[in-house]
């Protein structure tokens, strides 16, 4: 009883989704560095945008990792149940 999915994603996907985050970040940067504001406050958007991209990885990846271990934890329950109802059959 093995239930296995293959996630894997289309290249067209994975194409879109890296001109998403360059276009994004690209867009972020023209926006910052043509504002009409003094260096300091361009400096400072600057870092709050370097800012906001990393901690995005950081929740995108920890979301990641809580879900493969729910997936991992689940996993381990279904074959004990199954060992268990295989012992009691027997």
């Amino acid at each position: 009883m093995s239930n296995q999915s293959s996630e894997t994603h289309s290249s067209g996907w994975v194409l879109y989704v890296r001109a998403a985050f360059l276009l994004s970040v690209v867009g972020m940067a023209l926006g910052v560095f043509n504002i009409e504001a003094d260096f300091m406050t361009r400096c400072y958007l600057g870092l709050a945008s370097v800012f906001m991209i990393s901690s995005t990885f950081t929740l995108a990846k920890t979301v990641r990792d809580v879900h493969e271990e729910n997936r991992l934890l689940n996993k381990i329950s279904e074959a004990k149940t199954n060992k268990i109802l295989k012992d009691y059959a027997e």
